[in-house]
């Protein structure tokens, strides 16, 4: 039996833009796009905190033309994927380090934007 609890990933929360669809090699679809996870608490002081994280996450082929179709900035979504790492150089000779979730389920939790 393969364990597969070694690279999951599961986020709720807000598109912070509509999914950017492309087609690739091969007639393949990509659908990029950001979602904002947030958490609040209260400090030492008492005072509440709101802490927003933003996570990049791609979606491939049958799932990209759903994100195209279905969901838009602002829509809450839960995802579960797996988390990938990319390095690359640029034409500066700069080094980037990028961290997605390359989602493998969607969830779409409320067909409004937030208000």
């Amino acid at each position: 039996m393969k364990n597969n609890l070694s690279n999951k990933v599961q986020l709720i929360g807000r598109l912070g833009l509509d999914p950017e669809v492309k087609e690739v090699t091969g007639k393949r679809k990509v659908a990029r796009m950001n979602l904002a996870t947030s958490e609040e608490y209260y400090n030492k002081a008492g005072e509440k905190v709101k802490e927003t994280q933003w996570h990049r996450l791609v979606a491939w082929d049958a799932l990209a033309e759903i994100c195209e179709k279905y969901i838009t900035k602002g829509q809450e979504i839960a995802v579960e994927g797996k988390l990938e790492y990319r390095v690359y150089t640029d034409k500066d000779n700069v080094k980037h380090f990028i961290t997605e979730v390359i989602i493998s389920e969607l969830l779409i939790i409320s067909n409004r934007k937030a208000s």
